[in-house]
């Protein structure tokens, strides 16, 4: 596994959950934003697991809908637990950032 994918595995349900907060998508929509938000390598095959895993913990709830083009597709919707959970990410993220992105590039200029 690579370094960007150990680091993304780290952060995706964050992503993920902070997607669906600003509106319900449905998987393959979902995998289309994060790609266009600069996450290109996450795949439909990599967010389908953590769908079934942030549903599971309910943090999230699906509801399928009919779709002008096709068969019916399950948008997701953040639960109240899942506003909480993403509330948190979000701050533990702004306390990780930071400091690595500093110690990083202190480290490259000490070299």
């Amino acid at each position: 596994m690579s370094i960007r994918s150990q680091l993304l595995k780290g952060i995706l349900e964050g992503c993920i959950l902070s997607v669906i907060e600003k509106e319900p998508v449905y998987g393959y929509e979902l995998s289309k934003k994060l790609q266009s938000s600069g996450l290109q390598d996450v795949s439909e095959g990599t967010i389908y697991p953590v769908l079934l895993r942030l549903q599971k913990n309910k943090l999230i709830r699906g509801e399928m809908q009919p779709s002008d083009s096709g068969p019916n597709r399950k948008y997701y919707y953040l639960t109240e637990d899942g506003h909480s959970v993403l509330s948190d990410i979000s701050k533990e993220w702004e306390q990780i950032v930071s400091p690595v992105t500093t110690l990083l590039i202190r480290g490259n200029h000490d070299d």
